[in-house]
């Protein structure tokens, strides 16, 4: 950890040159095996490895081709691939150690032809080594078992995300612990993240983030360490989008129902996602997108009988069909399905919702609890509850005709009165989203405190109108962008 906030402050004094961001995302976090030697206080490998760092290259041999069969896969939307680089290469050995470049411009390379049979990639990537050379605000944000995350701003303006293989991070270090092959270990977490790099563009999807590019960067005794270039997002903290407005926890619960539907029926198979957490999410713009891809997998379970399709959880199992091809019927997309239910649906989708669309938001929870819906079913019932909420059909048995009159007041606002509400827009007062006049006065009628309230002209992602409701209406200002209504018979 220490020596993570020394790297990012360095990187804050070299004027943000891109060598000084690499260097950031790439001290080592540990020094090199000197020939001959064992790797510092490193164990030798473990006992019971089959051919020590002949197991190391089978292990990075599985995991290369595993990125090569996703690449194959399927003519998917925007199906670039990644430059072949020597981190890839693993027809010839390692190449010696470098001496180390200065921080500033790294080094331009063509990507070497026909060793491993892929084909260039057909257009250059959007954003690569040179868009990083003046970035400034480097912050971590954080790290897992991989990878390390960090957030920059690219001379226009724009934040993006970095990640890079976290060198103190648990997978290189358990595997250099192991086998005492810095190089190879780099190259063997590496691949997760090229994995990644290439689902992302394979899935490209508005609930999948966005891949923006990638520089490959020699960095001190590794060469050609990979950084990919992503959107970048906040993370999802789940006590605080159980303060929010109810709308708003629906829209995360729809952006992830059709997540799901898109990965079920995706240019490589169905896709299921081995590590669902509210971690492997981020929020762009109220959107929920999935970020993290390094545990994905395609295939499906082979089963002789039910019995080799037993689908696992903490709480509970289910058992699945096996097909007449020797498959479990619909495995990845249940996995996927019922992790939403249990990380996502069970909290956001019933709590606050407005009575009327209650049954239907049950059901929908007790479906996907129960697996008894498909991800088809499911997001065909998340978009009819969008399409009563954004229609106003959902008033029709529940808004009430308003007890009292109103009067209007155009062009003004009141600036003080404000009374706290909950779940509310705005911390310092009551501020909700209403579908109609009608909805605003049946709202300010059952609550006790509200005497006027202040019709803003902005709106919701659904397009209803956030209303500012008042405890009275002693002072107003003139404001042409907001209408008042003040209780008449108060």
């Amino acid at each position: 950890m220490r020596r993570r906030r020394a790297a990012v402050a360095a990187g804050f004094c070299a004027s943000f040159l891109l060598g000084s961001v690499l260097n950031v995302l790439f001290v080592p976090g540990s020094e090199p095996p000197r020939p001959g030697q064992p790797p510092g206080p490193s164990p030798a490998p473990a006992p019971g490895r089959r051919g020590g760092r002949g197991e190391l290259a089978r292990q990075i041999r599985a995991r290369y081709e595993e990125v090569q069969r996703y690449t194959r896969g399927g003519p998917g939307p925007g199906a670039g691939r990644p430059e072949r680089r020597r981190l890839m290469d693993l027809a010839r050995g390692g190449p010696g150690l470098q001496r180390p470049r200065p921080p500033g411009v790294p080094r331009a390379r063509t990507p070497p032809d026909g060793t491993l049979g892929w084909p260039p990639a057909p257009d250059p990537p959007r954003l690569g080594c040179a868009a990083l050379r003046n970035v400034s605000g480097a912050q971590y944000v954080g790290s897992g078992y991989t990878k390390a995350v960090y957030r920059v701003r690219l001379p226009g303006g724009v934040a993006v995300a970095l990640k890079a293989v976290d060198f103190s991070g648990h997978d290189l270090g358990s595997c250099v612990r192991e086998f005492g092959a810095r190089r190879g270990c780099y190259r063997l977490a590496a691949h997760k993240l090229l994995k990644e790099m290439v689902l992302l563009e394979r899935l490209r999807h508005p609930n999948v983030l966005q891949l923006y590019g990638y520089c490959y960067q020699d960095s001190e005794d590794i060469p050609d360490t990979l950084t990919t270039i992503t959107e970048l997002g906040s993370p999802v903290e789940m006590i605080q989008l159980l303060q929010t407005s109810w709308e708003d926890r629906f829209r995360i619960c729809l952006s992830l129902g059709r997540l799901l539907h898109h990965l079920a029926h995706s240019p490589l198979g169905s896709v299921t996602l081995l590590d669902f957490r509210p971690r492997q999410f981020v929020l762009v713009d109220g959107e929920l997108k999935v970020t993290d891809l390094d545990d994905a997998r395609v295939d499906e379970t082979p089963c002789e009988s039910p019995g080799d399709c037993v689908l696992e959880f903490p709480a509970r199992n289910f058992t699945l069909q096996c097909s007449t091809q020797g498959w479990c019927q619909d495995m990845n997309e249940k996995r996927n399905l019922y992790n939403a239910y249990r990380f996502f649906f069970t909290y956001l989708l019933p709590h606050s919702a407005p009575p009327s669309l209650r049954p239907l938001l049950d059901s929908i929870v007790n479906a996907t609890g129960e697996l008894t819906w498909g991800v088809d079913e499911t997001l065909a019932q998340l978009e009819k509850v969008l399409h009563l909420y954004r229609s106003g059909r959902y008033l029709q048995n529940s808004t009430n005709s308003p007890r009292a009159e109103y009067r209007r007041v155009p062009d003004t606002t009141i600036p003080q009165e404000n009374y706290h509400c909950w779940p509310s827009y705005h911390h310092g007062g009551c501020l909700l989203s209403v579908f109609s006049l009608a909805e605003a006065m049946d709202v300010c009628e059952s609550h006790s405190q509200c005497r006027a309230f202040v019709v803003t002209n902005q709106t919701t992602w659904t397009g209803r109108q956030l209303v500012f409701f008042k405890t009275g209406w002693s002072q107003t200002v003139s404001d042409p962008n907001k209408i008042t209504y003040v209780r008449a018979s108060a």
